[in-house]
């Protein structure tokens, strides 16, 4: 089950969301395939004017997006090809949704959880 987690400066990010809520989901069944539409969460936070920063100084132009996956991904043969499809799919959404000039300070992490770590409504989702 997928999940984003993706923090925008929310002057950039409102009255953009559904777009991008659509754009994210895209990016994630381009890579797993049309299966996974409907397991993917996308939660979407802004962040006020000044409370993004980079080499210590207010930016305009980050965005940080957390995708948490099956730990299994990383044991695939075929694993370095699908985490670049990921955060190639996931930055390309953002841009084209928010802008281009955030591609350069979008960062992109992807987080493994084994499947015994994974609840969903209160139930082990192995």
């Amino acid at each position: 089950m997928p999940h984003l987690t993706v923090h925008l400066p929310e002057s950039r990010l409102t009255g953009k969301e559904p777009v991008l809520v659509a754009a994210l989901t895209d990016a994630i069944v381009d890579v797993y395939g049309e299966w996974a539409r409907d397991l993917v969460s996308v939660r979407l936070a802004g962040v006020p004017a000044g409370r993004f920063a980079q080499g210590g100084k207010a930016v305009d132009t980050n965005a940080s997006v957390v995708l948490g996956v099956r730990a299994g991904v990383f044991d695939r043969p075929d694993a370095a090809r699908i985490t670049v499809r990921l955060g190639t799919a996931l930055t390309d959404a953002i841009t084209r949704v928010v802008g281009d000039d955030l591609r350069a300070g979008t960062m992109v992490e992807l987080v493994a959880s084994p499947p015994e770590r994974t609840f969903v409504g209160g139930a082990l989702t192995v």
